[in-house]
């Protein structure tokens, strides 16, 4: 006669994930807040970056001049301090192995004082005061167009046509694009903080006795 052979034992039940805990509004906030935060950093360093290097690169003046423009003002949108810094980085031209265009001696003050006026209204309130804000970029320039040559001859430079096209017209279409992004942002916060309604659970079927 054999011996029984051993019992096997019963399989144990696998332990279950633990399920995850919800976020709640708070900490989505929070996670929301630190990867916009990323994304500012991320976009102002790479509109520096791009910026400096266009500058301290060889070309004609209205691709430096554009590109101070656009660059700076878009680079604001991750701050205040990005703005400024741009607008330092004007200098870059003269510490550079090549020559700076002979434009630039005029670009450099102008443009300077223009962006600096126009980043100081600019920081003063919402969407709404980027009008003023291109009112007081353009006011410089076109202060100069009108009274330069009665005071110097030879500066003629604000009334070309290059000059207005990449100074005013790419800080008109600068600040058109800060004025969709704060406006959709403004719509976005303002339908995240709406109260979401809570869907009552499903009440129990108590069923009908059977006749």
């Amino acid at each position: 006669m054999t011996a029984p052979g051993p019992v096997p034992r019963p399989a144990e039940p696998r332990p279950r994930p633990a399920a995850g805990v919800p976020l709640t509004p708070a900490r989505r906030r929070r996670i929301r807040d630190r990867n916009l935060t990323l994304l500012r950093l991320a976009w102002g360093l790479m509109a520096l970056a791009l910026l400096a290097f266009t500058l301290w690169q060889p070309g004609d003046w209205p691709v430096k001049l554009g590109a101070w423009v656009l660059l700076t003002l878009l680079a604001d949108e991750s701050g205040g301090w990005y703005g400024y810094l741009g607008t330092a980085l004007g200098v870059l031209p003269y510490f550079s192995s090549h020559a700076p265009p002979a434009q630039w001696l005029v670009i450099l003050p102008l443009v300077g004082a223009a962006l600096i006026a126009g980043l100081i209204v600019k920081h003063a309130g919402g969407p709404l005061v980027l009008p003023f804000a291109f009112a007081a970029f353009a006011l410089p320039i076109l202060l100069t167009e009108r009274l330069g040559p009665s005071l110097d001859t030879t500066l003629t430079l604000p009334s070309n046509a290059q000059f207005r096209a990449s100074s005013l017209g790419l800080a008109a279409a600068a600040l058109a694009f800060s004025f969709v992004r704060q406006a959709l942002g403004i719509y976005l916060r303002r339908r995240a903080e709406q109260p979401h309604p809570v869907s009552a659970p499903p009440l129990p079927d108590a069923g009908l006795p059977d006749a």
